[in-house]
């Protein structure tokens, strides 16, 4: 449902930011904005775990945020974790910790997706352009390099690299020569050369910066008389002959120097100049949006039914070619026996469990556009592993599992389908759908009456129709062993 005030939590490597906005007329007008400097991506150790003192520092940031988001609904809020909860192996652990603490869940997002949010951010604040777009945003852990067109974006990439991880490993101690700059910049453009082909082939017209690295060297540079407004490479050029004439940022008085940014100006500035020299850039303006602002703008698209999975999932069945007769006759069964048996107090979350089955049963099928034996494999694997706009990486997980558990063992599941668990519930509603539809026409979905009794499933189904498809009476009956093999009934109960 439409909320009149949304808000974004975006966990960064190096700082947490939360950003309160309101909703006016399909508009979003800034209320309230925090930021913490945790150098999360820093407190990553070597054998990629979160070190505690690190864990406490953000625990400590997400107090102060979660006194802000007090009573605001669930579903309008939508908190993100980027590249150091991505590498960090105990990032289940910490995310359990974090979202007792906050009261809302947290989605960890890929590095694509991340690259698509700050894209849309930086493109809504932008005026409407016909050509196209290309924007860079330096990170603590990664670098999002994007080009579109008006508020599309076309191409996406996500590289391994950041000011904070940068700075840790080629200037420790904040330290700057000619050879860890050199070190650095060789890093940066053996990364950025993988993609610059690519970017350079599909071109853009103007260049443009956004978060902590690129507002930082822009302030700098702008109070330093360098350029009237964002970041030039000759201006580039001079911060670090002077950074490195200093020794460093430490020990440089300059205008526009802030004190937080200096532990991790010097990675940042080595990126920075990499991207220039590898996309011959010579100018970059600098937005004042950044990832937060297009997490912002997606969940206004959720709470207002534009919500952008929806367009992932019929892009995913037209690129396998789904059969679309087949994904909406299983979907009508599927949706029409979630709703005989669902649970759910909250309406908003009996709407995402509803959605979530709807896009399993769309996609059920992709994998027969690789193989047709063991097609729901296939579907899973690409669900589980494809680049989906708008998805986190637990909602795809949990919808490649939904689509793995159509058919076969559900062994393969069990550890999923605790005997409360709703996730039983989305898989007997997609597996009856299926089966049910396997003869590839439409079925009539009175002739079943599924009701849950005490958690045990109970099935009706006409004596006389089950007479007349012996297959299908067959089937099902082996639907209620397997069933009976991982602990829950479904009962087969033939009607007059």
């Amino acid at each position: 449902m439409p909320h009149h005030t949304l808000a974004a939590v975006d966990l960064g490597s190096n700082s947490f930011h939360l950003q309160i906005s309101r909703v006016v007329d399909g508009q979003l007008y800034p209320l309230d904005a925090l930021k913490e400097t945790v150098r999360l991506g820093a407190g990553v150790t070597s054998e990629k775990s979160v070190e505690p003192e690190t864990a406490e520092r953000a625990f400590a940031a997400l107090r102060l945020f979660a006194e802000r988001l007090r009573g605001l609904p669930k579903d309008a809020v939508r908190v993100v974790g980027t590249n150091a909860l991505r590498v960090a192996k105990n990032a289940n652990v910490f995310i359990k910790e974090a979202e007792a603490i906050l009261g809302y869940p947290i989605e960890i997002i890929a590095g694509r997706e991340e690259a698509r949010l700050i894209y849309v951010g930086v493109a809504n604040s932008l005026p409407p352009s016909n050509h196209q777009r290309l924007v860079v945003d330096i990170g603590g852990g990664s670098t999002e390099f994007i080009i579109g067109h008006r508020l599309k974006p076309k191409v996406v990439e996500s590289l391994y690299m950041g000011c904070v991880s940068y700075s840790e490993r080629y200037f420790p101690g904040g330290v700057m020569d000619k050879r860890t700059l050199r070190e650095a910049q060789l890093a940066a453009r053996k990364e950025i050369e993988q993609i610059a082909a690519r970017f350079h082939k599909e071109g853009w017209k103007e260049a443009y910066g956004s978060s902590g690295t690129a507002k930082a060297l822009g302030l700098i540079l702008t109070e330093n008389g360098f350029t009237a407004e964002g970041i030039s490479l000759e201006g580039l050029e001079w911060l670090r002959d002077k950074a490195i004439k200093a020794g460093g940022f430490k020990l440089l008085d300059l205008p526009g120097v802030k004190g937080d940014r200096i532990p991790v100006l010097p990675g940042g500035l080595a990126i920075m100049l990499s991207v220039f020299e590898e996309l011959h850039l010579m100018r970059m303006a600098v937005a004042d949006t950044a990832l937060r602002d297009g997490v912002l703008q997606d969940l206004l698209g959720r709470t207002h039914h534009k919500d952008i999975r929806d367009a992932t999932v019929e892009a995913m069945s037209k690129r396998y070619h789904v059969d679309q007769a087949q994904a909406e006759r299983v979907k009508h069964l599927a949706l029409g026996f979630f709703e005989r048996i669902d649970e759910s107090a909250d309406t908003e979350i009996a709407f995402q469990r509803r959605q979530k089955l709807a896009w399993a049963c769309r996609l059920h099928e992709i994998g027969i556009d690789i193989a047709q034996a063991g097609f729901h494999k296939h579907s899973a694997y690409v669900i589980a592993n494809a680049d989906m706009p708008g998805f986190s990486k637990r909602e795809q997980a949990a919808l490649a599992t939904l689509v793995l558990a159509q058919r076969g063992k559900l062994s393969k599941v069990a550890g999923d389908l605790p005997r409360e668990s709703s996730f039983a519930t989305e898989v007997l509603c997609l597996r009856l759908a299926v089966l049910l539809s396997r003869s590839r026409r439409n079925v009539d979905a009175k002739r079943f009456g599924l009701a849950k009794v005490n958690n045990d499933f109970r099935l009706a189904v006409g004596a006389a129709w089950l007479e007349t498809n012996s297959l299908t009476d067959y089937e099902l009956r082996q639907e209620a062993l397997e069933w009976a093999s991982v602990g829950l009934k479904l009962e087969l109960v033939p009607t007059l």
